[in-house]
């Protein structure tokens, strides 16, 4: 089922970063304009078009570690609501 992007209409997202499970590999699709780390992303590698695995969820749902580029990081979960993901498949599906 398609959603829109938090505020941003993006037709093509399957989901958000916060909402997959681990070991999804995923192209980004959209992110909020209203994110607060938006820049933030951007300088990481964070943006439309590209491919990102979630790694981990931490206990008690704080933060999800991500791999993009070949190189992991640690985002809030409130940011990665924020980051609309289109499923490409998960580790069980191979």
């Amino acid at each position: 089922m398609k959603q829109q992007c938090c505020s941003c209409g993006c037709a093509d997202a399957k989901g958000s970063l916060a909402e997959l499970p681990v070991g999804t590999k995923a192209t980004i699709v959209g992110i909020s304009p209203q994110s607060r780390g938006r820049k933030k992303f951007a300088d990481v590698g964070i943006v439309p078009g590209t491919e990102l695995l979630i790694e981990a969820h931490a206990p008690f749902g704080g933060l999800i570690r991500v791999k993009v580029m070949e190189t992991s990081m640690a985002l809030h979960k409130d940011d990665a609501a924020c980051i609309m993901l289109e499923k490409m498949e998960d580790a069980n599906d191979e």
